[in-house]
């Protein structure tokens, strides 16, 4: 009898422990997105990186041992960012992962809050992966954004509009990404601005935002302007970089951009090209499928002097952030890992994977990212690894608006940029601060 008494009374103590573990309070974690455009080859139901998360985060509650959690996926406008990350840092609407591109990202770095990521790095996940995805991700010699895919940003063309305007020996049917010299350029742009009505334009053109970056930046840099001087400075008085300026206002002026191109955003030009009122417009590997079966296209990289040509690389990835709760960063750093060491980061398999693995493993159903890869060594990357990116972006746009106005002498403009941008790094040096 006493034994049958102890036996229940241990049998109680545990269904009441199991019971009060079962009820303790969940870890939340918030893991905060830009709307981004996904495709992936392992799940065509996937069409956005919030789908992608969302997915990942419900496979993870269920299956991770330390913790009861619940993992909250927030997406936000792209430009809705300070809003969405740096304003919410110290309240309880603070990230504790952002998937999101590195060209934003290496700003937080400096802000204190990212966490390295070198403890949840095995040496499987590190060998994965080239090490220069890893050079992008680095600072100080430590890890604070883990890379999970490339995107290139070039151009798509259309080729009804290209014939059209009696440019069929510029159409490729071999779908790779094709390269034309300037002169080439200026042939295109005057034969398609004749033969299109004035509301529809040649090339495309926004700079209402910081999102005009990602194409003029690479637009100064086509008669072989480096952007950068030796030291690391924003300088675009060059006189290539002057040259450059001067065509972006000079086209503009002859009617190869949209009317009103300073007060249109990246959305407003893909629109235009989607509704064939656009010829020549952005694209990458994210936008592909978007674009499949719609409009006969054909792709192109930016314009350079060499012929050669050029386009912008951007790598898409996670950060995790210390809002000084020890389990939720816990938490948020075995998610990260958790994606790296399943059949997740699989889901990168679309673009250009970071992982090699992957890219092994869907080569053979990879072949319209192949256009892509071939022309990596064009690829440029924008932002010169410096803090405060956003800071340089925010007033960047405001210098070309007033390019395209038309109302500053080139010359002025280029000295704008110059200054405008390198006070902007400059600050971002000065605050920095990187966490302990």
């Amino acid at each position: 009898m006493k034994k049958l008494f102890k036996f229940v009374i241990l049998f109680s103590f545990g269904l009441i422990f199991f019971s009060c573990k079962k009820q303790e309070e969940p870890v939340k974690i918030i893991i905060k997105v830009p709307s981004l455009s996904m495709d992936t080859i392992v799940d065509p139901s996937i069409e956005s990186s919030f789908g992608f998360l969302e997915k990942a985060a419900k496979d993870f509650e269920e299956n991770y041992k330390d913790e009861n959690v619940i993992l909250e996926v927030i997406e936000y406008a792209p430009e809705e960012e300070t809003k969405a990350i740096p304003e919410t840092f110290g309240t309880e609407f603070a990230p504790d992962i952002v998937y999101a591109g590195f060209f934003n990202l290496n700003t937080y770095i400096h802000s204190g809050r990212v966490v390295p990521l070198d403890d949840i790095i095995s040496y499987n996940i590190k060998s994965d992966i080239d090490q220069s995805w890893w050079n992008n991700a680095t600072l100080n010699g430590k890890t604070y954004m883990m890379p999970f895919l490339g995107l290139e940003t070039i151009l798509s063309y259309n080729k009804k509009m290209f014939r059209q305007a009696g440019l069929e020996k510029y159409i490729s049917e071999n779908g790779e990404v094709q390269n034309w010299s300037i002169e080439e350029w200026e042939e295109i742009l005057a034969a398609l601005r004749k033969s299109l009505p004035e509301t529809s334009s040649p090339l495309l053109m926004y700079a209402a935002n910081e999102q005009g970056d990602t194409h003029i930046m690479v637009l100064i840099r086509m008669f072989g302007c480096n952007f950068f001087d030796e030291k690391g400075n924003v300088h675009t008085s060059c006189p290539e970089g002057l040259k450059a300026l001067k065509w972006i206002r000079d086209s503009y002026n002859k009617g190869y951009f949209p009317i009103n191109a300073e007060n249109l955003v990246s959305n407003d030009a893909y629109m235009l090209f989607f509704q064939e009122e656009l010829a020549i417009c952005f694209n990458n590997a994210a936008l592909d499928n978007t674009m499949k079966g719609e409009i006969d296209i054909g792709y192109v990289n930016f314009p350079s002097v060499n012929g050669k040509g050029l386009n912008s690389t951007f790598i898409n990835g996670f950060q995790v952030y210390d809002n000084e709760d020890e389990k939720r960063l816990k938490v948020a750093k075995d998610f990260v890992k958790y994606i790296y060491e399943t059949n997740w980061i699989e889901y990168s398999a679309g673009a250009i994977p970071a992982s090699n693995h992957v890219a092994h493993t869907y080569a053979d159903q990879m072949q319209t990212i192949k256009k892509y890869i071939d022309v990596a060594d064009c690829s440029i990357s924008i932002t010169g690894n410096h803090p405060n990116w956003r800071g340089v972006r925010a007033v960047f746009y405001k210098s070309i608006q007033d390019l395209l106005y038309g109302e500053m002498s080139i010359e002025e403009v280029a000295a704008q940029i110059d200054k405008t941008c390198n006070t902007a790094i400059s600050e971002g040096y000065k605050t920095s601060k990187l966490h302990e």
